[in-house]
C-alpha cells in the first residue's frame, strides 16, 4: 500500500503550483536536406507549442504534469487505477519493446486513451538515440508509430528521449518529425528506490524539486513501488497525427 500513497500524494501536490517555461537549443551540426529528403520527412504538427526543442516545465500556471516512461507493462494498470481514483490525468511515453511490449498490452493502450491520458513516444526500443544515425533515429520514431497506428489508429506528436541523450542529430530528427520533445523539472529517480522501504527518497526528492520551481514529474509505470491537465496548454486534438 505504500506504492499507492506515494502516488496518491503525488497526486494531492500536483493541483496548486506554479510554473515555467524553458527551452534547450540545437547545438551540433544538423542532417544535410538531401538526407532529409530522401527519406522523405516532413514536419507534421500544426500545434503551437515549439517542436525539436526540449521543454521541462509547464507554461499553465498552477499545473503539475505527471508523466510515466518505458510502458505498458504489467503494473500500468494500477497507475491508471489510482489516477482514476483521484481524476487525475498523466502522460505516457510509451516504447515498442522494453520491459514489455506495445503490441503485448494493446488493451492497456486502448484503456489509458479512453481515459483521458496522453500517450507519447519514447521510442521503439529505449536505444541511446544520440549515439545513432539519422536514419535509424527516425526508424526508431516511424516504427513505433507504426505500432500506434495498429492499435489506436493515429500516432503521437509528443516524445521524450531515453537517458535524457540527445544532440543536434537527434532534435533535428524530432524537428523534421513534428514532435514536441519533453523532459523533465522533477526526476522521482524512482528506479532507484524501487522498494516499498525505499520509496520515501523518491518522495523526498519530488518535494524537494517541486520546492525549486519543477513541475515536469518523471516516473516511471514499469517499477511496482511507483504503481502502488494540460502542461502546456496544448488541447487534445494536437496530441496525436492521422496516418501518414
Amino acid at each position: 500500500m505504500r506504492c499507492c500513497g506515494f502516488l496518491t500524494i503525488v497526486l494531492l501536490f500536483a493541483a496548486n503550483l506554479s510554473s515555467l517555461a524553458s527551452a534547450i537549443p540545437i547545438l551540433h551540426e544538423t542532417p544535410s536536406l538531401e538526407l532529409r529528403r530522401s527519406l522523405n520527412i516532413t514536419t507534421r504538427s500544426t500545434s503551437p507549442v515549439p517542436i525539436g526543442t526540449v521543454l521541462t516545465h509547464c507554461v499553465v500556471p498552477g499545473v503539475v504534469a505527471l508523466t510515466f516512461d518505458d510502458g505498458p507493462y504489467i503494473y500500468t494498470p494500477e497507475i491508471l487505477e489510482s489516477l482514476s481514483q483521484h481524476s487525475a490525468r498523466a502522460t505516457f511515453f510509451l516504447n515498442g519493446v522494453n520491459k514489455g511490449s506495445i503490441d503485448g498490452f494493446p488493451e492497456i493502450v486502448r484503456r489509458a486513451h479512453a481515459e483521458g491520458h496522453q500517450l507519447g513516444s519514447h521510442t521503439w526500443s529505449h536505444d541511446f538515440l544520440n549515439a545513432l544515425d539519422y536514419p535509424s533515429i527516425v526508424s526508431q520514431m516511424t516504427t513505433l508509430e507504426d505500432a500506434f497506428l495498429r492499435i489506436l489508429g493515429v500516432y503521437p506528436t509528443y516524445m521524450r528521449i531515453p537517458y535524457f541523450a540527445f544532440n543536434g542529430v537527434v532534435l533535428a530528427a524530432m524537428t523534421d518529425l513534428g514532435y514536441h520533445v519533453i523532459g523533465a523539472s522533477v526526476d522521482t529517480k524512482d528506479y532507484e528506490n524501487d522498494d516499498p522501504e525505499l520509496s520515501y527518497r523518491s518522495f523526498e526528492k519530488f518535494c524537494t524539486e517541486l520546492d525549486a520551481g519543477g513541475n515536469v514529474v518523471l516516473a516511471h509505470d514499469t517499477h511496482q513501488t511507483t504503481a502502488r491537465v494540460l502542461c502546456l496548454g496544448d488541447p487534445r486534438e494536437f496530441w496525436y497525427r492521422d496516418g501518414r
